[in-house]
């Protein structure tokens, strides 16, 4: 059975009370989301102009001018809506939802009769709609619509937005599909297909399904659709010329014949997630069996330590098995995000805990490093190792920055980043109608039937800093159900009890699987040991050979040049291995630092106007080493920075 065995927990039924996600959460409803609703409407003093609120009018015709911007511009509005959706919904805000009701209705005002909204298309003609799916993003635009449309109905119970949203999807289905008549194309940028599956969930329209499962069905099928809509429309498809070509959108071959995740990885995992969506709903073994193969193959031989996805800047894209370097790196937040959502819909089909635990090491590095501390900058690129000389004066580095930025012409992250922050409740607890899974250790309260009865979950936790978390049950009357409680990867020694007793539980999938009849009072107490760990990388990986990466819990560390000095190239790590941990409340909003005894290649010898000598042996200097968790990297100030660390 491939339907989904668990599903989130609503987010008006948490209450997140963690220190280290709920900073996160108020940062995004207080600071992030006015921020990215300024920089919506152009008011960002030295950021790129976004245009996307000023497209809507002109496509409204509610003032005069052209399309300006990225073609899939609209998309971010959509997922700035979507973050406000999930804020509402565990903190009511009237004159922000206010706002969100405006900004609904002038995206409603630039509809067209026949339901189509797309504002480069309005803007620029509508009788070349549809003649570009390979490169100009309606379909794309149509799923972040959809996501938004269907979190901002959850969220107030308005269906303003949805009808736009189901307006739009039905003009599609009129107008594509394999039917006489239609258009035999599929999305460029995928996203349309997970969309189309949650819009399903609340329509049971019968046609939202189909076209989801169109979308994944005829995607690489021969002739293949893009190139003949190349040839019609004499559109230029810029991968043909490279390795890639049609791969590049995952549309060179059916996607039941993929089994390496390949070309542009934000739209490979959306795609993934999506096929996923509809292997479920459809059960279809062939299509799960392909996600399974596409996901071994990404978690296996293509992602970095940080969980971060894609490692080349051309085409933003996957190359081959264990090409991940680090200074050349890609990684776009937008990658991590979107492997979250592919291991999420595989955990839900599963059950299984190394979804989890993937979901979880992108989280705490791969995502959250693509944001400061304050909120107000962001990172596209998640690089592992940064010269900033090289980031300016090298072209192959250029994309790699050591600062985050205000804003960007291609502004996808930033407000992907909010949604998922506003959303995180919902990954860390999923249920079914008898058991509550504990996926994230996050600290709150949830309340839910379980068991025939209400009950109030509290969680407390001083995660990641250490591995305890205490759980207490709360409730009428006593009643049975199952509390799952996540065993991670890294974790290799832990206690788990109840009630002060050694706890009786089936271990299942990377969880333990407390079934009990609970009472009033009732806690679970699980304490993971929390140790540093030193990790080494498959010698396949040529870049990481003779070095390694610092981890504690579900963190990576790395090395600034703010704390250990320039030319962090010429460091050493003692192979004794001892760290001395220390929690610094007053360093980067409060986090565990590593020191440990390691070694600096000597310069001694050497002057400005030599470059190569015979080989003397090597002399060392001795040095403590500092190591801040990864996520907070380029919080100080510009400067060096180096996760694989010499040994």
């Amino acid at each position: 059975m491939l339907k989904k065995k668990l599903k989130s927990v609503s987010l008006n039924q948490i209450q997140i009370e963690d220190k280290f996600w709920k900073e996160y959460m108020e940062l995004v409803r207080n600071h992030v989301i006015p921020y990215q609703w300024e920089a919506l409407n152009d008011r960002i003093e030295n950021a790129e102009p976004s245009y996307c609120i000023q497209n809507f009018r002109v496509a409204a015709k509610q003032q005069e001018g052209i399309f300006q911007g990225m073609v899939f511009q609209d998309s971010d509005v959509y997922k700035w809506l979507e973050a406000v959706a999930y804020s509402l919904m565990w903190c009511p805000d009237e004159k922000l939802e206010q706002t969100a009701d405006e900004t609904i209705e002038l995206i409603a005002a630039a509809q067209q009769p026949d339901g189509y909204l797309d504002t480069y298309y309005i803007i620029n003609g509508l009788e070349k709609r549809f003649t570009n799916l390979m490169d100009h993003h309606e379909l794309y635009c149509l799923g972040h619509m959809i996501e938004a449309a269907v979190a901002y109905y959850k969220a107030t119970g308005k269906d303003r937005f949805l009808q736009t949203a189901i307006a739009y999807a039905n003009c599609v289905s009129e107008n594509l599909g394999t039917e006489p008549g239609k258009i035999p194309g599929y999305p460029g940028h995928e996203v349309a297909e997970m969309a189309l599956v949650a819009l399903y969930g609340i329509t049971k329209d019968e046609r939202h399904l189909k076209l989801a499962k169109y979308f994944v069905d005829q995607r690489g099928q021969a002739p293949l659709f893009f190139d003949e809509e190349c040839k019609k429309n004499q559109n230029t498809c810029y991968w043909d010329d490279t390795y890639m070509k049609k791969q590049y959108y995952q549309a060179g071959k059916p996607v039941r014949e993929q089994d390496k995740a390949e070309g542009h990885a934000v739209r490979a995992v959306y795609l993934y997630s999506g096929m996923a969506d509809v292997a479920s709903e459809t059960e279809d073994e062939k299509l799960f069996e392909a996600c399974e193969k596409l996901w071994d193959n990404i978690v296996k031989k293509q992602m970095y330590v940080t969980g971060a996805i894609g490692s080349t800047q051309h085409g933003e894209a996957f190359t081959f098995d264990y090409d991940l370097p680090n200074d050349t790196i890609y990684a776009e937040t937008c990658a991590a995000i979107g492997l979250i959502f592919f291991a999420r819909r595989m955990f839900e089909i599963t059950k299984n805990g190394k979804y989890m635990d993937i979901a979880e090491r992108a989280l705490y590095n791969g995502v959250i490093s693509g944001m400061s501390l304050d909120g107000k900058k962001f990172f596209y690129v998640n690089p592992l190792e940064v010269n900033p000389e090289a980031s300016l004066k090298d072209y192959n580095k250029m994309h790699v920055k050591p600062e985050r930025q205000k804003w960007f012409g291609c502004a996808c992250c930033p407000p992907n980043v909010a949604r998922l922050l506003s959303s995180i409740g919902g990954y860390a607890f999923e249920c079914d109608d008898n058991s509550l899974y504990m996926n994230l250790f996050i600290g709150g309260v949830i309340e839910l039937l379980l068991g025939g009865e209400k009950n109030t979950i509290r969680v407390e936790t001083n995660y990641p800093w250490d591995g305890r978390v205490a759980v207490t049950v709360e409730n009428g009357a006593p009643c049975e159900f199952t509390y799952a409680v996540r065993l991670p990867e890294w974790c290799e020694n832990y206690t788990l009890t109840v009630n002060g007793e050694k706890a009786e539980y089936m271990a299942e999938n990377g969880y333990a699987l407390l079934k009990r009849n609970w009472n009033n009072g009732d806690r679970i107490d699980l304490c993971m040991e929390m140790p540093v760990t030193v990790v080494e990388a498959n010698p396949h990986v040529r870049e990481d050979i003779g070095k390694v990466a610092v981890m504690r819990g579900p963190l990576v560390y790395c090395l600034e040049e703010e704390d250990n000095g320039a030319q962090l190239q010429e460091i050493y790590l003692d192979e004794k291995l001892q760290f001395a941990e220390q929690y610094e409340e007053d360093l980067l909003k409060g986090v565990v630092t590593l020191k440990a005894e390691g070694k600096r290649v000597s310069g001694k010898g050497w002057n400005t106007d030599t470059l190569y000598r015979a080989y003397s042996g090597k002399q060392y200097q001795e040095q403590t080493l500092k190591f801040i968790p990864y996520y907070a990297w380029a919080n100080r100030g510009i400067g060096e920075m180096e996760v694989w660390v010499r040994i």
